[in-house]
């Protein structure tokens, strides 16, 4: 008997288990989207959101020589060069997928994507986010992307 009691007591501590990280995934996904938001509407403010104060932001592209390329950008830079998107462009990030790891306060989103101006294609590639929850609230702490405009699968 103590053995069924003890089997159903670890499978229930698994579901509520479970269910914590799934809850803590929506709430990563939401932060991802909010950024994208922001991103798509021109809107600097939506995006400051969900940045951490002391985010660090970088691209990774290959050159005309093809040689890999790692570049910083502040986070004012990316917050003013949203801010300075004229309302007649349009840009859209098209996220394939999500692949969200968590543990404990760190969170790991890997989402790659298709990036349209002007609705027409502009390349491909992958983001990484890491957010780190403070205070119950997740926020973008570091972000890289690849940018390609080779090698993309359109869907």
């Amino acid at each position: 008997m103590n053995k069924i009691f003890i089997i159903i007591f670890f499978s229930f501590l698994n579901c509520s288990l479970s269910g914590q990280n799934i809850s803590e995934k929506q709430k990563i996904k939401k932060m991802i989207s909010v950024f994208f938001e922001g991103l798509h509407e021109g809107d600097s403010s939506k995006v400051s959101s969900v940045l951490h104060s002391g985010v660090k932001i970088q691209t990774t592209y290959k050159n005309k020589k093809g040689k890999s390329v790692l570049k910083d950008q502040t986070r004012q830079e990316l917050l003013k060069a949203i801010a300075l998107k004229k309302k007649e462009t349009i840009y859209f990030e098209k996220l394939i997928s999500y692949d969200i790891k968590v543990d404990d306060n760190l969170a790991l989103v890997w989402t790659p994507y298709e990036f349209y101006l002007n609705e027409k294609f502009s390349h491909c590639g992958t983001n990484s986010f890491q957010l780190f929850k403070q205070n119950e609230k997740w926020k973008i702490i570091f972000l890289i992307d690849t940018r390609k405009r080779k090698n993309c699968k359109i869907n």
